[in-house]
């Protein structure tokens, strides 16, 4: 678990700063496909016991 632990938390920090990016950016579809991609990683991060909060 601590591999999968360490990655899901390292997808969650690139994927929220991909998102700030995008939305600084004004680019609506790249912050939505972002956005759309952090919701995934943290229904799965919820479902292996981890707080995607903390994550």
């Amino acid at each position: 678990m601590g591999e999968f632990l360490a990655e899901i938390k390292c997808r969650i920090r690139e994927t929220s700063m991909s998102l700030q990016a995008a939305q600084s950016a004004g680019d609506d579809f790249l912050a939505d496909t972002h956005l759309s991609e952090l919701e995934d990683l943290h229904r799965i991060a919820a479902r292996n016991g981890i707080d995607p909060e903390s994550a």
